[in-house]
């Protein structure tokens, strides 16, 4: 079924686009009915953007940021997020330092005043707590305090790790309050399959419903399979957080051609009545370590506060609602 039929229809497809987006970690941000797209995409060069009005159509912009030959990093620019924040739009995005060997990755914040770009470095690196940390993510709690979660990542006994931190931010933004506590670690039997080399958890994001805090986060390697979402609920910013029993909540199907999804962010439909987990996958479930591709679907909370995927699909699926027919 082609991509305008579907849309004449109402319906949409994953991956999403008239052409598949190709990119891995990706962030929507919804700004003024518009949706803008980041990800890693050009991880030797910076990131560059994609718009939508409806999460499934897809226009390519120009460079949100872009490295510099002079500035703090010089490869792996990875897992961009945008904040929209006391009027201003801040990125938050990870890369390896300059000369660093062995590589070092830290976060930096960049800014723009417009949600497009192009964004300036304002703190780069943003921190340096003595280890790499990636997959920056600000949460901004409805009493306005700003949190940070982000993966800290290294390597140990021959097996990498990934640890999901947190901490409360200044309401500039400009530094950490505190030292960053650990959240989260793998520990559940789906995050044990690789374990003789492989223990991670990333790719955090947070939203608050009912009174509660949310998290989802990836676990495993997203080269290799096993790589899913799982979530952890909170009763505070800062947890303790609890796993949920019956993650991973999205997971491979490789029946219908969707291998190791993960690496999400949240959002909603236009009219605000949806939520819509936006994950990578692999663009050739036969190629783990090749292109990824965008996909979204539904964000399910039942009556209990439990949340679910209604997904991986690959079938037509109703367009968000508030999308015009």
């Amino acid at each position: 079924m082609t991509f305008l039929l579907l849309m004449l229809l109402g319906q949409y497809i994953n991956p999403v686009g008239d052409t598949p987006v190709r990119m891995g970690d990706p962030f929507v941000l919804l700004h003024e009915q518009k949706y803008y797209l980041f990800g890693t995409t050009a991880a030797s060069q910076g990131f560059e953007y994609y718009t939508s009005s409806d999460l499934v159509h897809w226009t390519r912009g120009g460079w949100a940021l872009r490295k510099t030959e002079d500035g703090w990093a010089d490869a792996n620019f990875w897992a961009p997020e945008v904040i929209h924040y006391r009027g201003r739009f801040y990125m938050t995005y990870s890369a390896r330092v300059r000369g660093s060997n062995p590589a070092r990755m830290l976060t930096a914040l960049a800014v723009s005043d417009r949600p497009e770009g192009p964004y300036r470095d304002l703190y780069a690196p943003w921190f340096d707590a003595g280890y790499s940390a990636i997959d920056a993510h600000i949460f901004v709690d409805s009493d306005g305090a700003p949190y940070l979660y982000f993966s800290q990542n290294g390597a140990r006994d021959g097996y990498s790790y990934g640890l999901i931190n947190g901490v409360a931010l200044s309401s500039d933004l400009a530094k950490l309050m505190g030292e960053p506590v650990k959240l989260l670690e793998a520990d559940q039997p789906w995050e044990r399959i690789n374990w003789t080399w492989n223990r991670c958890n990333e790719g955090p994001s947070v939203i608050k419903h009912g009174g509660k805090y949310y998290m989802t986060y990836s676990a495993n390697n997203t080269g290799a399979p096993g790589y899913g979402v799982g979530y952890a609920a909170a009763g505070s910013p800062l947890g303790p957080w609890v796993k949920n029993p019956g993650n991973p909540i999205l997971a491979s199907n490789l029946d219908i051609g969707v291998s190791s999804p993960g690496h999400n962010s949240i959002t909603t439909s236009q009219d605000g009545k949806e939520l819509f987990i936006v994950y990578h996958s692999h663009a050739d479930p036969a190629n783990p370590r090749g292109a990824r591709v965008v996909n979204i679907d539904r964000l399910i909370f039942d009556n209990a506060g439990g949340l679910s995927v209604a997904g991986p699909t690959r079938s037509p699926q109703p367009l968000p609602s508030g999308v015009g027919r």
